[in-house]
């Protein structure tokens, strides 16, 4: 595959300071990170892609070997008055602060502008295609990035990753622009970067299990305290949860919480690396903890957020959202999910339908449909229509 920049490899600690210090006077970067968490239970950076325009306007793309440099120093770049551009950067930006402390200022992210103009979660692959005519190599796609050295067609595929990042950036503003939907898109790529990245919090770990929802009791403060201390633990010797302890295991804990180290042998789901001395105590303080946890603490996971008097308005709303969606050529995740509308519809429930762009596009007219104002209708070509009630029913 050809690059259209120059490429630099860098993996010693001067060169990577001078590329900071270029990046600083830059007004926009391009950033993606190639990282493992398969053996692991923080994010293990492997590589970073960069891509800036040179002082002549012409790209440049270094690839920085995270594995031989301290990148910390980026931090300085991320904390400065340039633009982050990354596609789908959920994660990248959890790596970020997990390394540098910190995420960007300032972040545009393709892959969510782009569904304000009707792309829904769009790969990186296929936005370029569709913008810029330009086809991405995958060969790469699953390698791993630890080993080295990294070979030509490695480094290749990452470049790529950042090659065409920036003035993929300027096609969909562009495209926004025509739409009036830039400001939109900002406003939103500001939300992702406000948004809390990172390990969940230890006490609502449990909220994963299968049958949370179905524990009863004190069954469900030994689930909340078991699942907490398998977080920690995971965190601390950075190994993933499951290899901690599988959640079979803390099921059968919280259904039948053991009281001594007997006991927790005869659970299922539990091996012997699971039972070593130190590690079967603290299980078992995490029980006795869980068994004697206030209804106070109790964290527990979200109800159903649709009640039954709600069903059928949020059905009908949801229905509506989908065709507007396709009516305005905006993702329809970004118009509104199920939750969303069940919050504006409860009374005295915040809701983000209220702010900003959504409060015209989406909450003003669903306040009409549920307000009796509006009616909803096929148009005889099968799109739903929003429109004025008449007042009449269907008489046949």
């Amino acid at each position: 595959m050809t690059l259209d920049t120059s490429l630099a490899l860098i993996d010693e600690q001067g060169a990577f300071d001078r590329l900071v210090e270029r990046l600083l006077s830059a007004d926009r970067y391009a950033l993606d990170t190639e990282f493992h968490r398969e053996r692991s239970y923080w994010p293990c950076l492997a590589l970073l892609q960069i891509s800036w325009a040179d002082l002549g306007g012409r790209p440049e793309v270094a690839l920085v070997d995270p594995m031989a440099v301290d990148v910390r120093g980026l931090c300085a770049v991320l904390a400065g008055a340039g633009t982050m551009v990354a596609h789908a950067a959920d994660q990248d930006l959890e790596i970020l602060e997990r390394v540098c402390g910190q995420g960007p200022n300032r972040l545009f992210d393709t892959q969510l502008a782009a569904g304000f103009a009707g792309h829904t979660s769009p790969s990186l692959g296929s936005l370029t295609q569709a913008y810029l005519g330009r086809e991405l190599a995958k060969g790469d796609r699953l390698t791993d990035w630890r080993v080295r050295p990294l070979t030509e067609s490695q480094m290749a595929y990452a470049a790529a990753d950042v090659d065409h990042l920036l003035a993929l950036a300027d096609a969909i503003s562009s495209d926004l622009d025509g739409s009036g939907r830039r400001d939109w898109a900002e406003e939103e790529c500001d939300s992702l970067r406000r948004r809390p990245h990172g390990p969940p919090d230890p006490a609502r770990a449990w909220w994963k299990l299968r049958d949370s929802r179905s524990l009863k009791g004190s069954a469900r403060g030994v689930a909340q305290e078991v699942a907490a201390w398998r977080e920690r633990r995971a965190q601390q010797i950075d190994q993933p949860v499951r290899t901690v302890l599988p959640d079979l295991a803390v099921q059968a804990i919280a259904h039948r919480p053991p009281s001594s180290v007997p006991a927790l042998q005869r659970i299922r789901g539990m091996e012997g690396r699971h039972l070593k001395p130190a590690v079967a105590g603290e299980l078992i303080e995490a029980v006795e903890r869980g068994r004697a946890l206030p209804a106070s603490e109790l964290c527990l996971p979200p109800a159903d957020d649709v009640s039954k008097d709600l069903r059928a308005p949020v059905a009908l709303v949801m229905a509506w959202i989908a065709q507007l969606g396709r009516d305005e050529r905006i993702d329809a995740s970004l118009l509104a999910t199920r939750s969303d509308v069940a919050s504006f519809l409860r009374p005295g429930s915040p809701s983000r339908l209220s702010e900003g762009w959504r409060n015209d596009l989406v909450a003003r007219p669903i306040r009409g449909l549920v307000e009796g104002r509006a009616a909803l209708s096929f148009d005889g070509a099968g799109s739903l229509v929003l429109e004025e009630r008449s007042g009449r029913r269907f008489a046949g």
